[in-house]
């Protein structure tokens, strides 16, 4: 999912699990839970496209990893914690409780992309076979909301925390009209989202929590969180026999099939259906020419097909062989169906005939 909702999540999770043994414990959920992100920048991140789609969710996102995460951020927060006290006074966190806290919100973050229709790696690098929950869509506005509110409550009534989460949820709510007017989210999630913005509104000016509540407070953001991803699932597993049995009556018993979450309508899904020489779905068809010559050598032979083919869970290629050389588009039909550039797209050029 992105950035900010693993923030508010991680901060959320952080002061549930963490507070009020381990100090700051929602800041220090939230640089955790966004770890593996940051991570990224170590194993050679930001890149070229090709570098995006070997690494991104790549080994910073596996289970090794979090255990790194965990024991380092760990140590880096006690010792300088400890540093600190000697220095300035005070009370360090203990170790159990401090390892508790980074290790689940590290950990949250691994669940939360592994929710959705991108995918997850998480047993690199032993293994790179990609894991899809296909349950929350990468963006949903719930997970930046009600951790929001709950933060929010736990907080002192005083301008600088108000003026904070203005500041966050001022963006975060003109996303959301802007895209219900372009309709990308469903007037349902525009309704509740205000409702929930109403209620986040009563219950800050009558003051149903404090700081003696915060935990109490994030506590419950996290519980509604799980249940209502958790309603998306069961409602996934529903949803799915119906699209294989839609995709074995159309491609056969070898025909492979996906119910891809799509942003701003939860509890819907986009069937994709494929054969080896075809993806499709309700109301288009693409030919996958898996099988030319020409995409066979872009595979095999470039870093930018190897890149493309270990990423795209339904790859599509076009040929074109028009003036000198071989020019191979390499799409992955969950991103882009048409055109030859931008997100979920890969140009190879082959030299010669």
């Amino acid at each position: 999912m992105d950035n900010l909702a693993h923030a508010l999540v991680g901060a959320a999770l952080g002061r549930a699990v963490g507070d009020p043994k381990v100090p700051r414990a929602a800041l220090l959920g939230a640089v955790a839970a966004n770890a593996p992100d940051w991570m990224e920048l170590f194993v050679g991140l930001p890149g070229d496209r090709s570098d995006f789609l070997v690494l991104h969710r790549g080994p910073t996102h596996s289970l090794a990893a979090v255990l790194i995460a965990t024991i380092g951020l760990t140590l880096l927060v006690g010792l300088g914690s400890r540093g600190w006290v000697r220095w300035r006074g005070g009370m360090a966190p203990r170790w159990g409780p401090l390892a508790l806290c980074i290790g689940v919100t590290v950990l949250s973050h691994l669940f939360m992309d592994w929710q959705g229709s991108y995918g997850l790696r998480p047993f690199l690098p032993w293994s790179a076979t990609w894991y899809y929950g296909d349950w929350v869509a990468i963006v949903d506005p719930f997970f930046w909301l009600v951790p929001l509110v709950a933060l929010a409550w736990g907080t002192d009534r005083h301008w600088i925390p108000l003026a904070a989460v203005l500041v966050v949820g001022g963006p975060m709510t003109y996303a959301v009209i802007r895209a219900w007017a372009t309709a990308v989210v469903a007037p349902w999630v525009l309704v509740l989202y205000a409702l929930l913005t109403v209620v986040a509104a009563i219950g800050w000016v009558r003051y149903w929590f404090g700081p003696v509540a915060r935990r109490r407070a994030a506590t419950y953001a996290v519980l509604i969180l799980g249940l209502y991803s958790g309603a998306q699932g069961i409602a996934a597993q529903v949803e799915k026999p119906a699209i294989r049995e839609a995709a074995t009556t159309r491609f056969g018993r070898g025909a492979r099939w996906a119910a891809l979450t799509r942003v701003g309508r939860p509890f819907t899904w986009e069937p994709v259906y494929a054969s080896p020489d075809t993806v499709a779905g309700d109301g288009w068809r693409l030919p996958r020419h898996l099988d030319a010559t020409a995409v066979q050598r872009a595979l095999r032979e470039t870093r930018e097909g190897r890149a493309m083919a270990q990423f795209a869970r339904f790859l599509v290629a076009e040929v074109d062989s028009s003036g000198d050389g071989v020019t191979v588009y390499l799409r992955d039909a969950r991103y882009a169906r048409a055109g030859r550039a931008g997100w979920g797209v890969v140009s190879v050029r082959i030299p010669g005939r």
